[in-house]
């Protein structure tokens, strides 16, 4: 099988990039056979690489948020026909216009692909205001299936009257965290940590780009003056929000810069627990990736009842508070510092979602898809690796 992935990649500092190449290991490591040729933003290079270690091919063919995807077509047509053409689409890499929706099914219907298949990090509500969005995601209805991530982001194309079959919910991959089990002080080494870590003190991470949205000002006044417990804010800057530095306090420790998917790895690890206090960001369905990296480690986790950390609230909504309470976070912190044994009892469900996720597992659902929709029909649902409640099921 020949699968053509339209997505941004590695050395790309982007979510969207780093879950790419995660898929590809997957998809590689369960179908060694599997042909991979990723055409992705001409970011990094105007020239086409190997990814050595997965030995695919990456051929620079757009730009971000363009119109045409004139070069994106002549690059897939130059590397003969496709069985499927897998676009990882996100809003802040395509932009908001039809134009790549409309030009991979032109692609389709030009005999260069089998099929086509759009998985949608981010699903936008109406309210949002994006007419562009709104009107994208209704041409999605012309392609032969949509991938998404979440039960919020499945009934909301439904209710934008996306046919109910060509929805397929699989949830973002989770790798298990490789770091688990090594001493504190390789870990803070890993992780690139000049600070002492403490034994006495209850650790707390929050890990991930560095944005408004991602409540790192309500951590901060949640924790002020908090005896015994310490926290870690790790991740590169991404908008133009209030001054970062501004959260910093006795007892909270800034590494402004971008962390590799290690760096995280071993950060996490490093932890007791992980804080994610995001904001809700209205219209907008996603999840986080930040929590499958989280989720691996298999630590308590607490968060907000916010749509990304949907997954979080679902399996153990005691360890949720609301958005921008502090008073609330601040609670349930030292409940969760108080209680420990308990919290990670409690999380065990968060453990078991984190298995059923793992990479290769959602790599297998991705082929069944694939056969299904190139009509290799030996695929069936009864055999994919999940349970019914979280993923695989056409709606």
């Amino acid at each position: 099988m020949k699968i053509g992935i339209v997505s941004r990649y590695p050395p790309v500092h982007c979510g969207v990039a780093e879950y790419t190449r995660f898929l590809i290991r997957g998809l590689k490591g369960a179908y060694p056979d599997l042909q991979v040729v990723v055409f992705s933003s001409r970011e990094a290079s105007e020239e086409p690489y190997v990814d050595e270690e997965l030995g695919v091919k990456i051929v620079p063919s757009f730009s971000i948020r363009e119109e045409s995807y004139s070069m994106l077509i002549e690059n897939i047509a130059s590397h003969g026909k496709f069985d499927v053409i897998h676009v990882q689409h996100e809003y802040g890499i395509f932009g908001y216009r039809p134009g790549i929706v409309s030009t991979l099914i032109r692609a389709k219907e030009e005999n260069l692909a089998k099929a086509v298949v759009f998985t949608m990090h981010t699903v936008h509500h109406e309210s949002r205001g994006e007419k562009d969005a709104v009107l994208t995601q209704a041409l999605l209805s012309e392609v032969d299936s949509v991938i998404v991530h979440s039960v919020l982001q499945e009934f909301e194309l439904l209710s934008q009257s996306i046919e109910p079959v060509k929805i397929r919910r699989i949830p973002h991959g989770t790798l298990i965290n490789p770091f688990l089990g090594y001493p504190k002080q390789k870990l803070a080494k890993l992780a690139g940590i000049e600070a002492e870590i403490s034994d006495r003190d209850f650790l707390l991470v929050a890990p991930g780009f560095l944005r408004h949205d991602k409540g790192f000002d309500v951590l901060s006044e949640a924790v002020r003056g908090l005896r015994g417990v310490r926290i870690i804010v790790a991740g590169k800057r991404r908008d133009k929000s209030p001054n970062i530095q501004g959260i910093v306090s006795d007892n909270i420790t800034l590494i402004e810069r971008y962390l590799t998917a290690d760096e995280i790895l071993a950060l996490v690890a490093l932890a007791d627990a992980i804080v994610l206090p995001y904001r809700e960001k209205p219209g907008r369905y996603s999840v986080s990736g930040v929590l499958h990296l989280s989720m691996g480690s298999l630590k308590p986790i607490i968060g907000t009842r916010v749509s990304r950390l949907v997954e979080l609230y679902e399996r153990v909504p005691r360890l949720t508070t609301l958005p921008e309470r502090p008073e609330q976070l601040r609670a349930l912190i030292s409940w969760v510092r108080q209680n420990y044994d308990l919290a990670v009892t409690y999380s065990s469900s968060i453990y078991s979602y984190a298995t059923t996720t793992q990479w290769l597992h959602v790599a297998r659902s991705h082929v069944l898809l694939y056969k299904e929709l190139i009509g290799h029909r030996e695929s069936s649902h009864a055999v994919l690796p999940f349970d019914r409640e979280d993923v695989g099921e056409s709606t």
